[in-house]
């Protein structure tokens, strides 16, 4: 009996040790953004000097290699030397994950994060901005989007965050805040909101798998759909206007009937896919342990 209590009190002195050490703590998580918002402003003299001769486009995907890359390559060797690890586990589980990722993703997008953030004022400097940058639609942006970022920013923000705040704080509160930081990274509030709300998923699916290649799909899937949408509407004067203007939720989604069915199919979509992960998820802890 003694001995029994002597060792859940060894145990408990470990998991308090393993704590302490864990990187990143809430402060260190706060350092990274702050590195990756001081890198971005670094590397602004170098982007304006190139993109006259390389081009927006691959002076972008330079510069965003650049800051998230050195970003990355700093946090991951404090991670390796306070942890004497640098694994990050890259499998997918099966194909039905995959399939059911893409599926939420979507319709999160389409019945969630598209309605709350198109009903947010944009200030004309800043509508512009993202108009400019919505007419990049070549195979550098493509990259840039759709590839690098996925990567880069689930390995910091899922890889190591996430998973550095896991071993110290509890799982709802480790993902909020990774996911606020997340957010708070990309430094403007239209994009904070989808940013966040896709990085409780993704904070959600590696806190069950501890995966990172399943954070990263769920982030291509988003990017590609919005990759998509700024490839068309570049191509469409009408439709950029409608998608960044004063439109109401309702004319953008074709009146009231159309909003509602389009909203409930994709809610609808949404939990359906992520009570089927979780039954996957679970299915799979079980078997690991059969």
């Amino acid at each position: 009996m003694l001995g029994t209590e002597h060792k859940k009190i060894k145990q408990q002195k470990m998991a308090e040790i393993s704590n302490e050490e864990s990187y990143p703590n809430i402060r260190e998580s706060w350092r990274v953004v702050g590195t990756i918002i001081l890198f971005s402003i670094l590397f602004i003299p170098i982007k304006m000097i190139f993109e006259t001769t390389l081009g927006k486009e691959l002076t972008s995907l330079i510069y965003y290699v650049l800051t998230m890359g050195i970003t990355f390559l700093i946090i991951h060797r404090k991670r390796i030397n306070r942890q004497e690890t640098s694994n990050y586990d890259f499998g997918i589980g099966s194909i039905k994950i995959v399939l059911l990722l893409c599926f939420a993703t979507a319709a999160i997008l389409i019945g969630i994060k598209f309605p709350i953030i198109s009903q947010i004022p944009i200030p004309d400097f800043i509508q512009k901005i993202f108009l400019d940058d919505g007419s990049s639609t070549g195979v550098y942006s493509f990259i840039t989007i759709v590839i690098a970022a996925p990567i880069l920013e689930e390995l910091i923000f899922r890889g190591i965050i996430l998973n550095g705040l896991l071993k110290s704080y509890s799982p709802l509160k480790s993902i909020i805040i990774s996911s606020l930081l997340f957010g708070l990274v990309h430094l403007n509030p239209w994009q904070f909101i989808g940013a966040s709300i896709g990085g409780i998923l993704s904070g959600w699916v590696y806190f069950k798998t501890k995966k990172i290649t399943l954070p990263i799909i769920i982030h291509m899937t988003n990017n590609s759909l919005a990759f998509i949408g700024q490839y068309f509407s570049s191509r469409n004067v009408n439709l950029t206007k409608s998608i960044s203007s004063e439109y109401s939720l309702t004319e953008l989604y074709g009146g009231t009937t159309n909003l509602i069915v389009i909203l409930t199919i994709a809610i609808t979509i949404a939990l359906s896919s992520i009570y089927l992960l979780d039954k996957e998820f679970r299915k799979k802890k079980k078997n690991s342990y059969a």
